[in-house]
Order: C-alpha cells, then structure tokens, then sequence
C-alpha cells in the first residue's frame, strides 16, 4: 500500500492523506461495482486495500451526491452519478474534482504492475 501512496505523492501535489483518501474513493466504487469474486482478485495486490477504503470520506448530501442522484434518476446513471459521487469525495478531501482523471492512470498501472492485466482490466472497467 505504502508504494502506491508514495507513487500518487511523488507524482501529484497531494498529501499522504490525499492520496490514501482518493485512492480509497476508487477502490470503494470497485468494491460496489465489482462482483465479489472480482473485487477479490483486485484486493488480493493491494496490501491495506481495506485501510485505504476506510480513508475514504463518507459521501456526504451536499452536491455532489445531488447531482449523482439526479444523473441516476434521469437515467444518466451509471458513470454519471459514479463520476459525480467520486468528484465530490475528492472535494470533501480538498482536491480538485479533476484529480480523479489523475489517480485513475497511477492506480491502474500500479494494479497492472501487481496483478497482471487481467486484473487491471478488471478495475480499468469499472472507472473507464
């Protein structure tokens, strides 16, 4: 868990805070998005995967989680409400809601670095 902390503050201007929390933002959408058996195998190359979910900030009501709310009942769903959910738990921990576009490729590549492509692909589906 520790190298792709230090890899998401070496290459972003983030806090090890920061890093923890917006990379618990991303595995917890797999989490919710994966099937059980998937998300094992994502969480089977992320030591600490659960500490870092438990980084993550709770979703709060204010906006974002509006908006999120409002793109699934229009039927926007799915990455809509997903891109807005992850934008404002980014917010909550003082980044930009752009950050999201910058961990995804550090996560997926640290993923692929520890798991092999298959299980990248997995991740990769869920925040693609």
């Amino acid at each position: 868990m520790m190298e792709l902390i230090q890899n998401l503050t070496s290459n972003l201007d983030v806090d090890e805070n920061q890093a923890k929390g917006g990379a618990g933002l991303i595995f917890q959408l797999a989490k919710e998005q994966l099937g059980d058996g998937e998300f094992a195998q994502v969480a089977s190359v992320i030591p600490g995967i659960g500490d870092l979910i438990g980084a993550a900030p709770q979703p709060s009501s204010g906006l974002a989680g509006a908006i999120g709310g409002l793109a699934g009942a229009m039927g926007g769903g799915g990455k809509v409400a997903t891109l807005a959910a992850l934008a404002g738990g980014f917010g909550q921990l003082g980044l930009n809601p752009t950050m999201v576009s910058q961990f995804v490729p550090i996560i997926l590549s640290f993923v692929q670095n520890q798991g092999g492509d298959g299980v990248k692909d997995l991740l990769a589906q869920v925040l693609k």
